[in-house]
């Protein structure tokens, strides 16, 4: 059984910073490109970042470019989003993805509905 767990979040004043996790289990981490999206109530799921497998291949949505950070430890199935200067625009539920294919595409990771497994999400809140 596939789960995806985040945790990391809270609420944090503007121009704080967070660092989420996800941890994955009953699946093969290191073949698995992973991504971060992020809602609020009443939108569709908005993408926030993307990793290859290997970890060598990172992309972000124009919103969070030199903002957030991605990365992965294949070593302990564990992916991250290191997220600085938060603004009250970036509260939102964040979860972690997975998706199977072995290419990394932006045709396809900044698209929720191309991912296989999702977590539940963690709150983010940034107070003004």
């Amino acid at each position: 059984q596939v789960q995806l767990v985040e945790s990391g979040g809270g609420l944090v004043q503007t121009g704080g910073s967070l660092r989420l996790s996800c941890a994955a289990s009953g699946l093969t981490f290191s073949s698995y490109t992973m991504g971060w999206f992020r809602q609020t109530p009443g939108k569709e799921r908005e993408f926030v970042a993307a990793i290859s497998m290997s970890g060598s291949k990172t992309d972000y949505a124009d919103s969070v470019k030199g903002q957030f950070t991605i990365s992965r430890d294949n070593a302990k199935n564990t992916m991250y989003l290191q997220m600085n200067s938060l603004k009250p625009e970036d509260t939102a539920v964040y979860h972690c993805a997975a998706d199977r294919r072995t290419y990394f595409s932006a045709t396809y990771y900044s698209r929720a509905v191309e991912y296989d497994y999702w977590g539940q999400g963690t709150q983010v809140t940034v107070s003004s």
